[in-house]
């Protein structure tokens, strides 16, 4: 856990936080477009600072980051929203005080959820580790009417991509961590962005933070933030989309012209 002195100085410091999702987003759009990205990223810290907000595991955000060619974030919200951790020497660290609520949501919910879908049709377990959630895969068989098994318990279904369920603690997901993030490390949140392109980026853009709903995104999400006034619907896809919604919020004022 930072110190209270750490903390101040990152908010100091501080004059815009890049929240985003990886796939299809920070990890998606043109070379060109990610190099940019990536170099200004790096070029400008510590006035503008990374977070992953991803349906990824630790493991592999570690990997990701290991030989360099993707700027490793400061922190991570991971699992879906499940993990709230600091990314320190590689290694993503748990932040125990901030994980708590989400460990007492999910105490004893994983083998009832296995144990209820396990006859499910079309439907298997991500082949990944698990904290405090559970993922699977379906295909053409599967009915999403057979999610009514899990009535009765204390989780949040989401579904995404057109071939993954995630199971959640209630009320957990990463609109909900970042939000606990930003506030324990006093940040702006005027001055956040945020960017993903599937439904379970939903909750990110819901927080009412500046968004950058990337170009490609899923008609689901793109009909989902359209009443949102401050989800941006990019015309750009991946990490050129962010750049985009950088310069159309106004959120840094070093932009570079070709952004336009």
């Amino acid at each position: 856990m930072q110190t209270v002195h750490e903390v101040s100085k990152l908010a100091t410091e501080c004059e815009m936080v890049l929240a985003t999702d990886l796939d299809g987003t920070f990890l998606g759009g043109s070379v060109a477009h990610r190099r940019s990205l990536y170099d200004w990223v790096r070029d400008h810290y510590p006035a503008v600072r990374l977070v992953f907000v991803s349906g990824r595991d630790p493991e592999f955000i570690s990997q990701l980051c290991a030989d360099g060619a993707v700027p490793a974030p400061e922190y991570v919200i991971g699992d879906v929203g499940t993990t709230i951790a600091r990314f320190n020497e590689g290694v993503v660290q748990p932040i125990p005080a901030l994980e708590a609520p989400i460990v007492r949501r999910w105490h004893g919910m994983a083998e009832l959820v296995r144990t209820r879908l396990a006859g499910v049709r079309g439907l298997w377990m991500q082949p990944t580790s698990f904290r405090h959630r559970l993922s699977y895969q379906y295909d053409e068989r599967f009915d999403a009417a057979a999610l009514q098994v899990l009535d009765g318990i204390e989780v949040d279904v989401l579904i995404s991509h057109g071939c993954f369920v995630d199971i959640l603690p209630k009320g957990v997901s990463k609109g909900p961590s970042l939000l606990r993030l930003i506030d324990h490390l006093k940040l702006p949140r005027a001055r956040v962005l945020v960017a993903g392109d599937t439904l379970n980026d939903l909750s990110m853009f819901q927080t009412g933070l500046h968004g950058a709903v990337v170009g490609g995104a899923e008609q689901e999400l793109l009909d989902a933030t359209r009443q949102l006034p401050l989800a941006y619907h990019c015309r750009t896809p991946g990490a050129g989309g962010i750049l985009e919604a950088i310069r159309a919020h106004a959120l840094f004022p070093k932009t570079p012209e070709e952004w336009t």
